[in-house]
């Protein structure tokens, strides 16, 4: 085998693994809110910890974790090649639950004094994610209980949001209203869970 081909097999793997320090593993059956809280008790912990400091409801969380990383702490964006097999790095730096980028997460860190949190660890992403859409309540008006919309101001930035730059995108439109559907079963399901009484 060349050295290049076995660079390129070695790059592959380690690009693959992800890193982080999370599990890497998703709970099972992530279409049952009380499920994904039976296997996973820090969680609702940890959403309840953001509900009542930032105001943002669990199912709201939860809606917008599924969509950003299925419950996966170490979830990265794919990586992009070159001619099809020579990998260019990834997508974006999102990464972890909230698929958190460098930039916004360095602002949270700052803003929050959150020197150590890291974003493969679900009480500081929901942490960030409720900083975040905090701000967009309070700069954009987006109720709490919205989870659309949260999710276009989460995915666009607030600017975008702003802008209507969505409005150019039926996928992401498409995308935000199954977010917006996922929070209402959640909601529902919430109700009848042990773990969220």
């Amino acid at each position: 085998m060349s050295r290049l081909l076995r660079a390129m097999t070695l790059l592959l793997l380690a690009g693959s693994c992800g890193g982080g320090g999370g599990s890497g593993t998703a709970p099972d059956n992530l279409d049952n809110a009380c499920s994904i809280l039976q296997q996973r008790p820090g969680y609702y912990r940890a959403f309840r910890g953001t509900e009542r400091k930032w105001g943002v409801p669990v199912h709201v969380q939860m809606a917008t974790i599924y969509q950003e990383s299925k419950f996966i702490s170490d979830a990265r964006t794919p990586l992009r090649f070159s001619l099809g097999v020579i990998p260019q790095g990834r997508q974006s730096s999102a990464f972890g639950y909230s698929q958190a980028l460098d930039g916004t997460w360095k602002e949270y860190l700052a803003s929050e004094g959150q020197r150590r949190a890291r974003r493969d660890d679900i009480r500081d992403a929901t942490d960030f994610m409720g900083w975040y859409m905090a701000q967009s309540n309070r700069e954009l008006g987006i109720p709490m209980a919205d989870a659309r919309n949260h999710y276009l101001a989460y995915h666009e930035g607030r600017t975008g949001f702003r802008r209507g730059s969505y409005n150019s995108k039926a996928w992401l439109l498409r995308v935000s209203s199954e977010v917006g559907n996922r929070a209402l079963v959640y909601e529902q399901q919430l109700k009848s869970c042990r773990h969220a009484r």
